[in-house]
């Protein structure tokens, strides 16, 4: 730029000695991201072949011209350029110099003329055009041009007064400049205003229109000047601000040197803090608040209590991860890929993982969502969260909620007591290093609360993507951003927890796996991990499907697989023995040799039966492990009256009995029941096993069905279970645990399923395996409800009318209060 300032100077006050024709024949140089001016001096490098042949061409001619041709922004690629690719105004050239150097050619030109063209000749070997020479500029108004010469002088002066390294001779011939014009070529020529300002101030026919945009590229200048100094100035004050605080901890070095004090104990640790305090990444108000405390320590021994606890204080503050995040890619074929490797079947549940994943590699500055996963123990929920932190790319960290009452535990101790610490969440982000791990909450359900506080209350600010953004530990006593963090809580149980804290998280249920789903997951997972853990192979143990079945059936209760991988474990154990002692043979575990193993089955889950008596039907409970049938058993009480319930049942529970028994009697003469008998004798309704509390509306129409089949003497189909909430007008509501209760009547051999209609969408979430052998027969009533589950004709004898006996009430009845509820 500086020679293009001083070959100016000297070409400025040149005028031009040539007429020139109207119209030219002359070779054309095509220039990228250069603009050339009348009465401009620059230097240029020629290096492409064909435009070095167009130089040669001008220079061969008479007048020794050269038309120069600035190339369009947007059509610049290093080859050569095409008419197309080129503005149609350019600037006439003299050469005035040329030097060769290898395979570039060194111009310096001057400007003469602009020029339009009107004709294209030829491209090659060079190109070639018919130029038209465009007339002096003229003035539109006077005024106006005088006004915007004097605040382009202003500017002028302004930006002098910015550049002191300018040469004076260089100042005299800007400002002794009168010629607006020549002032406004010779400004564009030396600054850099951009190809597309630079076309247009050359194609500009008026003096008033090339003083305008001078005005307003010179304006722009000079406001980035001003933006440059202004940033130049606040660096130097730091950097003096620095350069002064180094100096002052040299001399209080040598200050404490003389006084015997040298650099261990306290002031070497306060001096490693320093050292880490200024290379740390810190939010601003968090550094303020860092150095504020770092001040204290340095003016405490070390023998302090408080020096300790500061110390302490700030390297958790220099080790959480303020601005470190993981840099994962999300691939959701991938991780589809990590769900399916990890997890057997739970197809909807890692269909719905991934809608989450979906959302946040569409939108990664979205609030990362808050999960709930809900099911019985053994069922992968853990698991799951760490298959998620793999498909992530993320760091996993967990920890257990489970027997928490201390609200502390989840927002920190403040300082000022004793062996004060921060939080889980807070310690956890220590120890992974980065603010936007998988965090796992676990057995979230099992949160307790006690006179130190309620750790539920506290989740609430943790867990609302509204608030945590700005998550305040009472250790740290600053914000801190949790709204990265992907949670994962999980729950055996939805009931413990709290409205608010459930409307904060998305439930995804996982119930419990079929017994095909179990041999499944046995054979692909847990039995080559047990063999792998066991220090086995399989050439050494081998164990069949039917064992595993038999495990599944009589040797485990659950809807997991937990107890299923611990039993398959002890069967390896004692493999692993007779292998350690020297028996070579390969060891086949077939279903009879599980007596050998484990001794005789620990369980005898309830059977479908084979032949009901009148006044028992066949039920479906849901519990925290899973679902399982249950027998309800009716009986008349002739001389008595009322209703004697027993077996541990609750609330809930005794208020569908009396519903169903109302009900009937309401309606006696629609099902054929003498009233006679229903008022004559009292009814002891039983629910067993009697040692397990029960509670819960879904055993409704299982209790109408065995009133029904009592007072008519037909019998309950023996092949058929069924579940639903009644009320005393006749109708049957929805309820919950379907799946499960579902699949432990088909585990029982039942093929005929009774549900409330309202709960037929949830049929699709039962396997097809064990959809195909069902019959599932859908009720919005009692009417409907008995059509399905009653015999047509009566096969026990019909119950009689005795006379009402003083023993007893209409109101009597037994049994232990509500303890489990039913989902």
């Amino acid at each position: 730029m500086a020679e293009n300032i001083e070959n100016s100077k000297e070409n400025a006050g040149e005028a031009k000695t040539i007429q020139l024709p109207k119209h030219l024949d002359l070779p054309i140089l095509p220039l990228q991201n250069t603009t050339l001016f009348p009465q401009t001096v620059v230097p240029l490098a020629v290096g492409r072949e064909r435009s070095i042949r167009a130089v040669e061409s001008g220079l061969s001619e008479q007048d020794k011209l050269i038309a120069c041709l600035t190339v369009k922004t947007e059509n610049v690629n290093g080859n050569d350029a095409k008419p197309s690719d080129l503005y149609e105004v350019g600037c006439l050239v003299n050469v005035k110099r040329m030097m060769r150097a290898d395979d570039i050619v060194q111009l310096v030109v001057q400007g003469t003329d602009r020029f339009r063209i009107i004709e294209w000749l030829h491209e090659e070997p060079f190109l070639r055009a018919r130029v038209e020479i465009l007339p002096e500029l003229t003035i539109e108004n006077n005024d106006e041009v005088e006004a915007l010469k004097r605040n382009v002088n202003n500017l002028v002066q302004e930006a002098l007064a910015m550049l002191p390294q300018v040469p004076p001779e260089i100042r005299m011939a800007v400002t002794g400049q009168s010629d607006p014009v020549q002032l406004s070529y010779f400004l564009a020529s030396v600054l850099d205003l951009g190809e597309e300002n630079e076309q247009k101030m050359l194609e500009a026919n008026t003096i008033d229109e090339l003083l305008t945009r001078s005005h307003a590229a010179l304006a722009k200048e000079v406001e980035i000047m001003n933006i440059r100094s202004k940033i130049a100035n606040e660096a130097q004050t730091e950097m003096d601000k620095s350069q002064r605080d180094y100096v002052l901890r040299q001399q209080m070095k040598a200050i404490q040197k003389e006084l015997g004090e040298d650099e261990s104990g306290e002031r070497a640790e306060a001096a490693q803090l320093r050292e880490r305090l200024e290379t740390a990444d810190l939010p601003d108000n968090v550094r303020k608040e860092a150095e504020r405390e770092l001040r204290r320590m340095e003016q405490l021994p070390q023998t302090a209590p408080d020096f300790h606890v500061i110390r302490t204080y700030l390297e958790y503050v220099l080790e959480l991860p303020w601005k470190k995040s993981s840099e994962g890619k999300l691939d959701l074929k991938e991780a589809r890929k990590i769900l399916d490797e990890d997890h057997y079947g739970l197809e909807d549940v890692k269909e719905r993982i991934l809608e989450f994943l979906a959302v946040v590699k569409l939108r990664p500055d979205s609030k990362s969502p808050i999960m709930l996963l809900v099911g019985p123990p053994g069922v992968g929920k853990t698991s799951l969260g760490r298959s998620i932190a793999r498909a992530l790319g993320r760091k996993f960290e967990r920890f257990s909620l489970g027997g928490m009452r201390d609200e502390a535990e989840l927002r920190g101790h403040r300082r000022t007591y004793i062996g004060a610490m921060p939080g889980r969440i807070i310690q956890g982000l220590r120890r992974v290093g980065v603010n936007n791990p998988v965090l796992m909450l676990d057995e979230i359900d099992k949160l307790g609360n006690d006179y130190r506080g309620d750790p539920s209350s506290a989740l609430l600010e943790i867990l609302d993507p509204q608030q945590n953004d700005s998550f305040r530990d009472h250790y740290l006593d600053l914000p801190f951003d949790l709204s990265k963090i992907f949670f994962i809580a999980t729950a055996n149980d939805l009931a413990p927890i709290p409205a608010p804290l459930r409307d904060r998280m998305e439930i995804i249920s996982l119930a419990g796996y079929s017994d095909l789903e179990k041999l499944n997951i046995a054979k692909q997972y847990l039995v080559p991990r047990q063999i792998e853990e066991n220090g086995l192979s399989t050439e050494q143990i081998e164990i069949t499907d039917d064992t595993i079945n038999l495990l599944t059936a009589r040797y485990t209760r659950e809807a997991g697989v937990r107890q299923l991988e611990r039993t398959i474990g002890n069967i390896a154990r004692k493999v692993a023995l007779r292998v350690a002692e020297g028996d070579k043979d390969r060891v086949k575990v077939s279903a009879e040799d599980v007596r050998d193993y484990l001794g005789g089955p620990k369980f005898y889950p309830e059977q479908a039966r084979a032949n009901l008596p009148a006044g028992v039907a066949t039920g479906m409970a849901w519990t925290q492990m899973g679902g399982q049938v249950l027998f309800i058993e009716a009986s008349i009480l002739p001389g008595s009256s009322g209703l004697t319930l027993t077996g541990q049942l609750g609330d809930v529970m005794k208020e569908s009995a009396m519903a169903a028994r109302s009900y009937l009697w309401a309606h006696a003469p629609e099902f054929g029941i003498d009233t006679a008998v229903i008022k004559g004798n009292g009814v002891h309704l039983h629910v067993p096993a009697g040692a397990i509390p029960k509670d819960g509306p879904s055993a409704g129409v299982t209790m109408v069905s065995a009133l029904a089949s009592l007072y008519t003497g037909r019998k309950v189909r023996s092949d058929t279970a069924m579940t639903g909430e009644i009320t005393l007008s006749g109708l049957v509501f929805p309820v919950g645990g379907i799946k499960e209760k579902v699949l432990a009547a088909h585990r029982a051999g039942i093929t005929r399923i009774v549900m409330p209609k309202k709960n037929e969408a949830v049929i699709d979430e039962i396997p097809e395996e064990v959809r195909k052998d069902l019959e599932i027969i859908l009720a919005d009533n009692i009417n409907e409800v008995l059509a399905a589950t009653l015999e047509k004709e009566p096969s026990d004898p019909i119950p009689q009318a005795y006379p009402i006996s003083d023993v007893g009430s209409a109101n009597e009845t037994s049994g232990e209060s509500v303890i489990a509820k039913e989902e």
